[in-house]
């Protein structure tokens, strides 16, 4: 890994999920992660509703834009965490690979993707905990 490590967050649309991980990562790690984020099959658009809920957090992900993913991303990236969208993700010796089993918010109510937005942050956290145990512990707006 290089001192600055590159965290590459995938799901299916690129729309909810992998966008609020890569909010969080963005805004936890205070720019010491360069993050990327990619989807399978990229929607049109960020879910409105994990869009409202990261706002909740003091995170605006609404600018952001549902990309595809690229073997390219997959290569330059030290950790790759997956959301849901199977084998599609190129494997590549030597990066890291998690499984991150996480409810699709598409089509849920605000009440229903918070607690899918909260295990997100956690896993952030713990991730961030794993590769810079130097950083500070965030304080502020995103925590709950």
């Amino acid at each position: 890994m290089t001192d600055k490590p590159t965290v590459l967050f995938v799901c299916v649309h690129n729309a909810g999920r992998s966008q609020m991980a890569a909010g969080y990562m963005s805004a936890l790690s205070g720019g010491a992660v360069e993050v990327r984020s990619g989807g399978s099959e990229p929607g049109s658009a960020i879910n409105p509703t994990a869009i409202a809920a990261m706002a909740e957090e003091g995170i605006d992900i609404s600018h952001a834009v549902p990309q595809l993913m690229t073997t390219d991303q997959v290569r330059a990236s030290d950790v790759v965490i997956t959301m849901g969208c199977g084998d599609v993700c190129p494997i590549f010796p030597g990066k890291r690979y998690e499984d991150w089993e996480l409810t699709d918010p598409a089509g849920k109510g605000i009440d229903e993707v918070r607690p899918i937005r909260d295990d997100i942050k956690s896993r952030i956290q713990a991730l961030l905990a794993e590769l810079l145990p130097e950083l500070p512990t965030t304080t502020g707006s995103t925590d709950r």
